[in-house]
């Protein structure tokens, strides 16, 4: 692992002193300054869409009343030259201009397109204020325009591996599903036991409508796909005790892949699936050691 690796996995202190290290010539950082907040602009592809409500009033209120104590951090706009980018404080900021400032203590930095995603999803990931779809979009961002790969994901959020994994499964799921974890009707744990499901959409209404616990989710999920005929060839009727259930889970869980286990009188089969490439090299690497 690269020492930026680790300094990403240390958190977002640690992230921008070597985002302002980076290159020889960088200037040292630079002290918070008062910025006109007309001039600065919120990044479109911040991760975070969502803002409570409640949560916004209860920091105007402090505001108003203490000022903002922590500085925001901001970049030169990349299209609008003299006006800044937000790259953390977003919530700060929208707080400000409802306090009615003029404007907001703001540390600006030379940053990069991915130095600017990387350090949105590390605020609001550790502090918790991502919901888990929009953490799987900020994953697959990052996988999908930077190339990083699952394994530095997890470094770079201070996350497991299979907790990437796992969290990006969940854009695998119906919108309509999607919406009721982003809105928090269902949790990530919810979620997931949906994602094998021959029917999500109406699963996910009736354990919102009946308040089931992540293990009754599992059980119905499980309970629905048993039901549900598949196209497979006739074999022997499977045992879908809990027993099995659960190492099925803690597989899936470990490895951060679909895996489904059959078991008939103590002999069976067990079939991992795969979306894409990346997780088959891992696979490879985790079984030739």
């Amino acid at each position: 692992m690269s020492e930026r690796q680790r300094g990403l996995g240390r958190g977002l202190s640690a992230l921008l002193g070597e985002a302002a290290s980076d290159t020889p010539e960088a200037a040292p950082p630079s002290a918070p300054t008062d910025t006109p907040i007309e001039l600065i602009h919120r990044n479109p592809d911040q991760p975070r869409r969502t803002f409570s409500e409640t949560d916004l009033e209860t920091l105007t209120r402090s505001i108003r009343d203490k000022g903002v104590l922590q500085p925001i951090l901001l970049r030169p706009s990349p299209t609008e030259p003299g006006h800044f980018q937000i790259v953390a404080g977003e919530r700060r900021w929208r707080a400000a201009q409802r306090a009615e400032l003029q404007t907001i203590p703001a540390v600006v930095r030379e940053l990069d397109d991915r130095q600017v995603l990387e350090i949105a999803i590390i605020e609001n990931v550790q502090r918790a204020d991502l919901n888990p779809i929009e953490e799987a979009m900020g994953y697959r961002a990052l996988i999908e325009r930077f190339g990083r790969t699952q394994e530095a994901l997890g470094d770079i959020v201070g996350k497991s591996r299979s907790h990437v994994a796992n969290t990006l499964r969940l854009l695998n799921l119906p919108e309509a599903v999607r919406d009721h974890v982003a809105a928090g009707r269902l949790s990530a744990g919810h979620a997931r036991a949906l994602i094998p499901a021959e029917d999500p959409e109406g699963l996910a209404d009736k354990i919102i409508a009946e308040g089931l616990s992540v293990r009754q989710a599992e059980a119905l999920a499980s309970g629905a796909s048993a039901r549900t005929p598949r196209p497979t060839a006739s074999r022997t009727p499977i045992d879908r005790n809990a027993d099995i259930v659960a190492l099925e889970r803690d597989l899936s869980e470990a490895l951060g892949l679909k895996v489904d286990l059959v078991d008939s009188g103590g002999k069976g089969a067990l079939t991992l699936r795969y979306g894409n490439l990346e997780q088959l090299d891992d696979l490879f690497r985790r079984l030739m050691g």
